[in-house]
């Protein structure tokens, strides 16, 4: 059962690292400040919840419970719209405009 667990959480990291990659090459790619915020709001933090459950199943396969992931993911998922806001009220406050305006 030990195996299948990690295997499991071995899926769950690759698909969480390639949230994250997806997030970060779009945070570098996208034209303007308010396309850069879905890069590392959207994708890059539900690749960050998918790494930390796949520790939680690693922790949870070798017998151990460990809540700092949980504690973890409670903070990156509170802080990560906010920031996204504050971002975008500080553009909206500098007037930056999109490339099509």
């Amino acid at each position: 059962m030990s195996d299948a667990l990690e295997i499991l959480a071995a899926i769950i990291l690759l698909v969480g690292a390639g949230f994250v990659l997806v997030g970060s090459i779009g945070l570098v790619r996208l034209p303007d400040t308010f396309a850069r915020l879905h890069g590392p709001s959207k994708a890059t933090t539900l690749g960050l919840g998918g790494i930390l459950v796949a520790s939680m199943l690693h922790q949870g396969a070798q017998g151990g419970v460990s809540l700092r992931e949980l504690a973890i993911a409670l903070f990156l998922f509170i802080t990560a719209p906010v920031v996204g806001h504050l971002v975008a009220k500080a553009a909206l406050r500098r007037r930056d405009r999109t490339p099509r305006d």
